[in-house]
């Protein structure tokens, strides 16, 4: 059982503190996101805590960014955009930290080569992106005790370029 304090990553809501347990009836987790702005208070049940999973601990986040040059992106591809869409949000909303990087990854190549070809990214690649991002960001910030502008240094550095971000 998480304990108050604990950060937690949500399967929709990334990563989230546990502001404590209420032990209504059914045991819930009350949980505050992360780095939204609009953040809201969600409960979720206790007797589903394996869908939820522990934060990277420092070692592994700084694995994780040492390990980004060399990180293979996916190649899944789909003519159907939406089931491209569908096996990467999957990715985000039950994968690793590891996962989450791998997508930024893959999805700032597709996005750099639609411009090397003159062609606008699609949105929906954009938006993949995005969201990658902020959910690799928000919990290797949580891991390292930093922000997520400072995670994005770390990776500029590893990766010795100016525009890598995960």
């Amino acid at each position: 059982m998480y304990e108050k304090g604990e950060y937690i990553v949500h399967p929709g809501q990334g990563v989230c503190r546990v502001e404590g347990v209420s032990e209504e009836p059914n045991p819930v987790y009350r949980l505050m996101p992360v780095g939204d702005r609009h953040s809201l208070l969600i409960s979720f049940p206790v007797a589903s805590e394996s869908r939820l999973r522990p934060v990277l601990s420092r070692d592994e986040a700084l694995a994780v960014i040492d390990g980004y040059p060399s990180l293979e992106v996916d190649d899944f591809t789909d003519h159907s955009g939406m089931v491209e869409e569908q096996h990467f949000r999957h990715i985000l909303k039950e994968g690793t930290c590891g996962d989450s990087v791998r997508v930024v990854k893959t999805f700032r190549r597709r996005i750099r080569r639609a411009h090397e070809d003159g062609r606008r990214p699609s949105v929906v690649h954009e938006r993949i992106l995005r969201d990658a991002q902020d959910r690799s960001l928000s919990e290797l910030a949580v891991a390292l005790g930093t922000t997520a502008d400072d995670v994005v240094r770390l990776f500029r550095e590893r990766e010795g370029e100016q525009d890598a971000e995960s």
